[in-house]
């Protein structure tokens, strides 16, 4: 009888400690927002910096990690940070964006609990209340592999991450404030890359290895486009999906993306220019950095290698052949092909027409005809406790009415489980970027 208790014990202790070892790992971050002095355009500004950092501090995980940050607000404002990319499955509270998520009043903290559930790829996160993007707090997320899954190219000699972007040399309250009250957004000062201007930031690579660059548009308006002196860019990963490999002399990234290249360092031993510079603009923004072989044996000379400027038909050509990789892995073993999303019937199509109406004398911005004003109730409390008069489901249309603006908080009905159809319409001028807070979604046409 002591012997069967005994074997039941180890039994038993054996079950525990499989469960225990089963669960996906934890990684855990602290960090403290506050207001610095930086100068990314050779001007003193207010800048937002996390743990004393501009930009913020890197997200380093794997497929399904668990992600717990403690964020402090040491801000004299509310604050928010939003994971753009990261899917929020059945916790759409911790998205950080105004309606899903309370904002962290200053002095206090707010611990987001986030898995990067089935994920791989190149993300970054970013303040979404009160313009403070304008004044920093943006970082890349980066999610590998985990070991056993294949990856379509051999591992990479090093990983570098690109966070480029529009800036302004305005304070964020002043370009706020020039909003609040009726203005246009004036054109950007400048671009930076990670956070420093022209020439401010080296990438060092070995001759004759391949390196991963992930980079990300974090600006505020303009599209950029992208190239490296003298090489080559081979495409394999597009926001969390492996491309088909093409190989590119630019790129045009627009707001929010996130492209994923490998770069052979295979042109004789010196320095070149890394460019970014801005699309669709009567003026054209450029900055640089420095791509430095170990071995140079000089420093980058001469004007910048020129790029595409207002050319529409070439970046929708070049958006035209990106294409998912159907033979490649993602996060799972099985081929991304394996899941038919053509297959899917929508329950729901949704047409979303972006507009700039000028509301009681003040230049607003709109969609189906609704410029959203937010509630003194945070949105998701007031779903959650059934408040009424907060607001109301539908108080946005489904389709573009072709009438005047008006202000409404706009929250739009959608079905549970449902798959919806998104079309989204542009009759303005101005190139537009959506960003699109959720689940998951796909890019069809």
């Amino acid at each position: 009888m002591g012997d069967y208790r005994a074997v039941s014990w180890v039994l038993l202790v054996f079950v525990l400690v499989t469960c225990i070892s089963g669960e996906d790992p934890y990684r855990f971050f602290t960090w403290n927002v506050t207001y610095g002095d930086i100068y990314p355009l050779g001007v003193k500004q207010q800048g937002i910096l996390i743990n004393g950092q501009f930009p913020g501090p890197p997200i380093e995980s794997v497929t399904n990690d668990n992600l717990i940050i403690s964020v402090y607000n040491s801000l004299d404002e509310p604050f928010l940070l939003s994971w753009n990319g990261v899917q929020q499955r059945r916790n759409s509270w911790q998205d950080g964006v105004y309606g899903t998520n309370c904002p962290i009043p200053p002095g206090k903290n707010f611990t987001y609990v986030l898995q990067v559930k089935d994920q791989i790829g190149s993300y970054f996160y970013f303040p979404s209340l009160a313009f403070h993007k304008a004044a920093g707090g943006y970082g890349g997320i980066k999610i590998s592999s985990r070991p056993l899954i294949p990856v379509p190219f051999p591992p990479p000699a090093g990983d570098y991450t690109i966070l480029a972007g529009d800036w302004y040399k305005k304070n964020h309250t002043d370009l706020k404030a020039i909003l609040d009250g009726g203005g246009d957004l004036p054109f950007p000062d400048g671009l930076l890359i990670n956070g420093r201007g022209s020439n401010g930031y080296t990438f060092t690579v070995d001759q004759g290895k391949t390196y991963r660059f992930r980079i990300s548009n974090v600006g505020i308006a303009t599209s950029l486009n992208f190239r490296i002196q003298g090489h080559k860019m081979l495409l394999v990963e597009v926001e969390g999906t492996h491309a088909l490999q093409n190989t590119y002399s630019s790129l045009d990234i627009h707001l929010g993306q996130s492209y994923s290249v490998l770069v052979t360092a295979d042109q004789p031993a010196q320095d070149y220019y890394i460019v970014v510079s801005t699309r669709f603009t009567s003026q054209v923004l450029t900055t640089t950095s420095t791509l430095h072989y170990s071995n140079s044996a000089g420093r980058v000379s001469g004007p910048p290698p020129g790029g595409p400027t207002i050319q529409i038909d070439w970046s929708l050509n070049q958006a035209r052949s990106i294409r998912r990789n159907l033979t490649a892995s993602g996060p799972r073993p099985n081929p991304q092909g394996s899941y038919h999303y053509g297959l899917i019937n929508t329950t729901h199509t949704i047409r979303l027409a972006n507009s700039a109406p000028v509301i009681s004398g003040k230049q607003r911005y709109a969609v189906n005809s609704v410029s959203f004003i937010p509630a003194d109730t945070p949105l998701k409390l007031a779903d959650y406790f059934k408040i009424s008069g907060v607001f109301n489901l539908g108080s946005i249309p489904d389709n573009p009415t072709g009438g005047g603006g008006y202000l409404q908080t706009s929250v739009m009905a959608a079905d549970f489980r449902g798959f919806a159809e998104v079309v989204f319409e542009n009759p303005e001028d101005t190139l537009q970027s959506w960003h699109i807070d959720g689940h998951n979604f796909f890019v069809v046409g």
